[in-house]
C-alpha cells in the first residue's frame, strides 16, 4: 500500500531524516518509534505532503505522491492527524467534524463516517455544540482522529496521538486504534510512548538521529534487550 524509499528531508535547514525507507501493508498498524527528536514526525509530514523531500520517493497503491500538495494527497486516500491536532478551537465538535468531510461536500452521504466516530468515540456525540476549546486534551485527540476519519480514508497516520493526555484517555486512543484496524483501515503511527505502540503494532520501524536503527515484528522488537535497555527502561 505505502512504500518510502530513501527519503530525505531538511527541516528548518537541518537534514531530519535521512534515506529512510518504510513499508506498510493493507491491514496493518505500523508503528514508527524513537527518542524525541528522531525524525518520527518529519517522516510523517514527508508522507502527508506537509514537508517537501529533498530526496527519495514515495508510493502508494503503486501510484508516486512525492511532490502533490497536500490536499491532493489527502484526496488519495491519507489522512494525516498532525501532533497539534491542528482543530479550530472556537467551531464546534460538529463543525470541526464536518470540515473533515469537505471533500465529499454535495454528497448525499456527506456525514456517512460519523457512524463509526460516535461509536469509536461516544464522547464527542454527547459534545456535538461544544466548541472545540473546551473539550479536554484527549477529548480533542479524539476529535482530531474523527475529523480525519471523515475524510474516508485508506491509510490513516497519526503523529503523537498520546501526547498530552492523561494515561486513562491515553488507554482509549489505543485502543481505538485497534478498533479503527479491526474496520479495515490501515495505520501508521508514531508515538514516544514506544511499549503501548508495539502493543497495537504488526510490525515497528525505530528511528534514531533520523535513520531506521531496527525493523521488524513488533512483538520481536519489544523483547529485544537493546530496546528494552535504551526505550523502554526494562
Amino acid at each position: 500500500m505505502l512504500s518510502v524509499h530513501d527519503l530525505t528531508t531538511a527541516y528548518q535547514g537541518l537534514v531530519a531524516i535521512s534515506a529512510v525507507s518504510i513499508e506498510v501493508a493493507k491491514g496493518e498498524i505500523v508503528c514508527v518509534a524513537g527518542a524525541n527528536g528522531a525524525g518520527k514526525s518529519t517522516l510523517l509530514k514527508s508522507i502527508a505532503g506537509a514537508e517537501r523531500p529533498r530526496a527519495g520517493t514515495v508510493t502508494f497503491d503503486g501510484a508516486r505522491i512525492d511532490g502533490l500538495a497536500q490536499h491532493l494527497i489527502t484526496a488519495r486516500g491519507i489522512a494525516y492527524v498532525p501532533e497539534n491536532r491542528r482543530l479550530f478551537p472556537r467551531l464546534s465538535v460538529r463543525d470541526n467534524l464536518r470540515l473533515g468531510s469537505y471533500l465529499y461536500r454535495g454528497h448525499i452521504d456527506r456525514e456517512g463516517p460519523l457512524e463509526l466516530v460516535f461509536k469509536l468515540f461516544p464522547r464527542l456525540a454527547e459534545r456535538l455544540e461544544q466548541r472545540a476549546e473546551t473539550l479536554s486534551g484527549g477529548e480533542q485527540q479524539m476529535l482530531a482522529i474523527g475529523r480525519a476519519l471523515m475524510t474516508r480514508p485508506r491509510l490513516l497516520m497519526l503523529d503523537e496521538p498520546s501526547q498530552g493526555i492523561m494515561p486513562k484517555l491515553v488507554d482509549e486512543i489505543f485502543a481505538a486504534v485497534k478498533r479503527i484496524r479491526d474496520v479495515g483501515m490501515t495505520i501508521l503511527i508514531v508515538e514516544q510512548r514506544m511499549a503501548e505502540c508495539l502493543d497495537i503494532a504488526d510490525r515497528a520501524y525505530i528511528l534514531q538521529t533520523g535513520r531506521v536503527l531496527m525493523q521488524g515484528a513488533a512483538a520481536n522488537i519489544k523483547t529485544n534487550p537493546d530496546v528494552r535497555r535504551a526505550y523502554l527502561g526494562l
